[in-house]
């Protein structure tokens, strides 16, 4: 199989190669048996008919006018059938696969005239044998007909499939394109949701970590035992970030296999809230109602991420003393999650509030059909509210 295959893979790829040696086997089973038999002028005739085959298939239209041509010629002349004339079946097909649409239909004419014009010469003068050639003359002329309409035929088969097998090709080529789009939209996706989780992790860790530094600092001179604290819980937050990190940027290494561990959920949140709750917040947490079915993995890191981004506004802006109150309800209709503080909100002291970090999660909730809500309290403070639906098969 792989042999016959190299062989056709020659023969399309060296098509002039393979009509030059066809015209030479042609020619040397037509051409030197005139010279035998010293008819120079016949020989000339049949060459002239058999040598523009080497060009059937790189310039058809110009091949079989140069043997209509020498049709005619030997036509006009009355000369009687050359050898040459195997040439025309061929020219037909090779027209009929090759060439455009009207030199098709073109060839297909002439051949049915030629044999017309080549089959009425045997028509005689008196009525005897007259009826008889116009008879042969006739069963002559449907012959060569029928070897004309076999030739376009068998070409016109061959266009059909060398067209489907382009369209084939030209589909195939499409669809590597596309999934080559494809690919590098995913890897676009996957950056971009890389740079999200880097924004999350390093704007969480730098607040703690800047909060916890200036607390340190003032109780330095009066506590030194917070101070300690507050240097321990920066160093175990820039562990837990940097290993994060770390995990994050993994999948962009194709030399170094990247962890399994997945992505934080809600099994993660009170891992989140006693980090922050080491920070000095002071957080209080509820969890009603039960799940009627699993949120995607993607769904629980945004609600994750929902309250990091929260309680880490709460942090940088609601200011010292404040109070933080965070909930998670299942409903049946999805999760609705929910953080108040009672410090500051979005007064004119705090302008980053309403940030990047809430566009960022109003964007991450919109990925699961979900919404969310956040601005100042009625009664003070600040108020973040979102809601992931379940996703229904």
């Amino acid at each position: 199989m792989d042999r016959r295959h190299k062989i056709y893979n020659w023969l399309r790829d060296n098509t002039f190669k393979v009509d030059i040696t066809i015209m030479v086997a042609v020619f040397l089973l037509t051409g030197p048996v005139y010279l035998i038999a010293d008819r120079p002028g016949y020989f000339l005739l049949s060459t002239a008919m058999v040598v523009p085959l080497a060009w059937r298939r790189t310039e058809p239209v110009r091949a079989a006018a140069v043997i209509v041509l020498a049709c005619l010629v030997q036509w006009s002349l009355g000369l009687e059938p050359l050898a040459g004339l195997v040439a025309v079946p061929i020219i037909i097909y090779a027209v009929a696969a090759y060439g455009p649409a009207w030199a098709s239909r073109t060839v297909l004419g002439l051949g049915l005239v030629g044999g017309v014009m080549l089959t009425s010469r045997n028509f005689s003068g008196t009525a005897e044998t007259g009826v008889l050639g116009m008879t042969i003359s006739a069963v002559y002329t449907v012959l060569i007909w029928m070897l004309v309409l076999f030739s376009w035929t068998l070409g016109d088969l061959t266009r059909i499939r060398r067209l489907q097998l382009q369209t084939l090709a030209d589909r195939a080529r499409r669809l590597e394109t596309e999934q080559q789009q494809e690919r590098s939209l995913a890897a676009a996706d996957e950056r971009a949701h890389i740079a999200r989780e880097m924004h999350d992790i390093v704007a969480h860790s730098l607040s703690v970590i800047i909060t916890q530094a200036d607390g340190g600092r003032y109780a330095a001179a009066v506590e030194p035992e917070a101070a300690t604290r507050a240097l321990s819980t920066i160093a175990a937050t820039g562990r837990t970030s940097l290993a994060e990190m770390r995990r994050l940027l993994g999948v962009l290494r194709s030399d170094d296999p990247a962890t399994t561990r997945p992505l934080p959920g809600l099994d993660d949140l009170d891992e989140l809230f006693l980090g922050l709750r080491a920070t000095g917040l002071r957080l209080r947490f509820s969890k009603q109602g039960q799940p009627r079915r699993t949120l995607p993995a993607g769904a629980e890191l945004t609600a994750y991420r929902v309250f990091q981004e929260g309680l880490t506004n709460v942090l940088k802006h609601a200011g010292p003393d404040a109070e933080a109150r965070a909930s998670l309800t299942w409903t049946a209709r999805g999760l609705e999650l929910e953080i108040h503080d009672d410090g500051r909100g979005a007064a004119a002291d705090a302008p980053e509030s309403p940030g990047n970090g809430l566009r960022g999660m109003a964007e991450r909730v919109t990925l699961y059909d979900g919404t969310l809500a956040a601005g100042p309290a009625p009664g003070g403070g600040f108020h973040v509210s979102a809601f992931i639906p379940y996703t229904e098969a």
